[in-house]
């Protein structure tokens, strides 16, 4: 289950490293806005993962109950609450956000830049929501290998078109910065038509009876919505606090948050494997919770906590072997690589802990518990929040004691987790 899984997350992975590679050509600057706007475009992204995780808690829950019926209904509401958390988005980042990072960039010029693009890019927030609604109905029933496809088109085109629209090939404009903005959207846009395209051929729309009952039900979507709800307010907030993250290095230069927006691209890459076992996590456990098998939940965690870090350990020794190679990618000279080296060590350090501490969390997902994810969630973010501030803006240390929050992020929310699925009150939870 994790491999394909692994593979649809590598893309889009793939996608923000080739977006940055090609601004970094641009020059230091855009590489450095570039962090800003694809941290706050991860807020609106992971807001949608949120509800994506809710119903494939659902739908696993469904499938392993032999219901579906209720699978193709679930699916079919979460399409339309996912359109309409794309419109308040779309509405928040037009009214707000100017004033809001205008208000926090001390750059003027890099504000600006920053504003330019995200009235851009946020357009591709429906066509996104709507195709990581797939990630809910494929993984929930276990049919991971179909993600491919959609992800794989998503790449191809993103690549062609950030190549063409950033530096102005193939007959195309060059529209610099916020041509990576356009071919994001157009990207997501072909992603999307595609996989709908598998799952119409495949005709998985009529094994879950996708457009039996067109009638919109208020008491399941409300169902969505209490399931969902606390997963999208625990991602949102957590990437919020990222983007105060980012805000705070930009305090410290041009440079440092350069080099940090090379380990985000960095740390999003190399954690693909342990999101994909974690997304395999909540589905095996709300489907074996469905069995009835509550007794087979904590044996099968350790075996994924193993799997996953067993992989992470091998990157980690990668990163630390050869960090002058993945640096290199972003063109940026030796004086930046020699920077950004001990914070890459630090990033790596996190990776380990991501490892085993992102599968426990998952689990208490998996439950159905997801009240107890946002209270993990928010007092493991208070920490982070003192954290930061406190290292980056108070005490004015460098960027890699910043990093250093990374560390403190994933052994906070490891030890809550932990200590809820191994102690806590989630046997025979209803959903």
């Amino acid at each position: 289950m994790a491999l394909p899984i692994s593979l649809a997350m590598l893309v889009p992975q793939i996608n923000f490293i080739t977006n940055n590679v090609f601004l970094g050509g641009l020059g230091q600057q855009e590489l450095a806005s570039a962090g800003i706007t694809g941290v706050y475009y991860l807020i609106f992204a992971v807001i949608g993962n949120g509800l994506n995780n809710g119903l494939q808690s659902l739908i696993g829950r469904r499938a392993g109950q032999n219901l579906p019926k209720e699978i193709g209904r679930i699916f079919y509401h979460g399409v339309w609450i996912a359109l309409g958390i794309a419109a308040v988005g779309i509405a928040l980042t037009y009214l707000l956000a100017p004033v809001i990072l205008r208000g926090v960039i001390h750059s003027v010029s890099t504000a600006d830049q920053v504003i330019h693009f995200l009235l851009i890019r946020i357009w591709g927030l429906p066509f996104l929501y709507l195709y990581v609604m797939r990630n809910a109905l494929l993984v929930g029933t276990n049919q991971t290998k179909l993600l491919v496809w959609g992800t794989l088109s998503e790449a191809l085109v993103n690549i062609v078109l950030d190549y063409g629209l950033i530096y102005g090939h193939f007959g195309l404009p060059a529209l610099g910065f916020n041509g990576a903005a356009y071919a994001s959207i157009i990207a997501e846009a072909t992603g999307l038509i595609v996989i709908y395209l598998v799952v119409h051929s495949k005709q998985i729309h009529k094994r879950f009876s996708f457009y039996e009952n067109k009638t919109l039900d208020g008491t399941l979507a409300k169902l969505i919505l209490v399931q969902s709800a606390p997963l999208i307010a625990q991602y949102a907030i957590s990437i919020i606090t990222w983007e105060y993250f980012y805000i705070l290095v930009e305090h410290h230069g041009n440079r440092a948050l350069a080099i940090s927006n090379t380990m985000r691209n960095i740390f999003g890459l190399f954690g693909i494997f342990c999101w994909a076992f974690a997304s395999t996590t909540n589905t095996m456990v709300s489907n074996i919770i469905g069995q009835g098998k509550d007794d087979e939940v904590l044996p099968l965690i350790r075996k994924v906590v193993k799997l996953s870090f067993s992989i992470s350990f091998v990157l980690f020794v990668l990163l630390n072997l050869f960090p002058r190679m993945f640096l290199s990618f972003y063109g940026q000279g030796n004086e930046f690589i020699n920077e950004a080296t001990p914070v890459l060590r630090t990033v790596s350090f996190a990776l380990l802990m991501m490892s085993f501490g992102t599968i426990w969390l998952n689990s208490v997902t998996g439950t159905g518990n997801t009240k107890i994810n946002l209270a993990i969630e928010s007092v493991t973010l208070v920490i982070y929040i003192v954290y930061v501030y406190l290292v980056l803006e108070y005490w004015n240390l460098s960027i890699v004691w910043g990093w250093g929050s990374e560390w403190v992020y994933w052994i906070s929310m490891f030890t809550m987790a932990f200590f809820y699925m191994r102690y806590g009150k989630w046997r025979g939870k209803k959903i």
